[in-house]
């Protein structure tokens, strides 16, 4: 038995994750333009060939990262346990949840990237509502 509904929103999340990381990875520069702008994007890529280097590979990396997270969300849809899938929607909720939170608080503080923490964490909170829309239907089917 599994929740319905719990292997469209692991692929959906997985496409996306997918998609971000393997950009991020391949495309760093053309994705923080299109993230931030291209006076910002200028801003946050360091002023020496050295810190160039550091930021992009620190880019890539956290691209790989999230292409880690997609592929294991990929994984993670082909689960038909019933428990674990309400613990798994309940832990990307969380995730979600204290990612907005992490926005709020250190990326409004930062200059260059202050006018933008509002849409990234309304962003988040989107994703935490799919997950919490999931365990709300699952609950109903379960409790009728």
């Amino acid at each position: 038995m599994s929740i319905p509904g719990f292997f469209i929103i692991c692929m959906l999340h997985s496409i996306v994750a997918l998609t971000s990381g393997a950009l991020m990875i391949f495309y760093t520069k053309e994705v923080s333009v299109f993230g931030h702008g291209h006076e910002i994007a200028s801003k946050l890529q360091g002023s020496t060939p050295h810190d160039q280097l550091l930021i992009q590979t620190s880019e890539s990396f956290s691209g790989l990262l999230l292409f880690t997270i997609g592929f294991v969300l990929f994984m993670v849809a082909f689960v038909k346990d019933t428990e674990f899938q309400s613990f798994f929607a309940r832990g990307c909720v969380l995730l979600h949840v204290s990612m907005a939170i992490w926005r709020v608080s250190f990326e409004g503080k930062l200059e260059d990237l202050a006018h933008e923490w509002p849409r990234q964490a309304l962003g988040d909170m989107a994703l935490a509502l799919s997950w919490l829309f999931l365990l709300a239907y699952s609950w109903r089917e379960k409790y009728d």
